[in-house]
């Protein structure tokens, strides 16, 4: 039971990162849905599993604020393929998501792993 609670702790982590885990995957290519999903599946390491709805929600998102342009592939077979990109508006908040998160990770470090010894 450990384990699942784990997964579902740093799941909660990651969550709030999303956008931002969505902008790098797209800043090696444009990229379709189950694709994202592959690819964050895959670097992770199995580690974490985005969920489909949270994948769409976000692009959504992304879309909206301007981070993101969506259109439609030209598959000769099967169907038609939903793709996205990032926009250079969608780098730039890539480039600073990533300063965030170092900012945020270098203060969780000094609150959790404090010895004691500045206070």
């Amino acid at each position: 039971m450990a384990d699942v609670a784990t997964r579902d702790s740093v799941s909660d982590l990651i969550r709030g990162n999303i956008d931002a885990i969505i902008l790098k995957t797209l800043s090696g290519a444009d990229s379709y849905g189950y694709e994202i999903l592959k690819s964050v599946a895959t670097v992770s390491h199995g580690e974490y599993e985005m969920k489909e709805p949270s994948l769409y929600t976000s692009l959504k998102r992304l879309e909206t604020q301007g981070y993101v342009e969506s259109y439609w592939g030209d598959e000769t077979q099967g169907a038609r393929r939903k793709y996205y990109r990032m926009t250079v508006e969608g780098a730039q908040e890539l480039t600073d998501a990533t300063e965030r998160w170092i900012h945020v990770r270098q203060i969780i470090d000094s609150l959790l792993l404090q010895d004691g010894s500045e206070q």
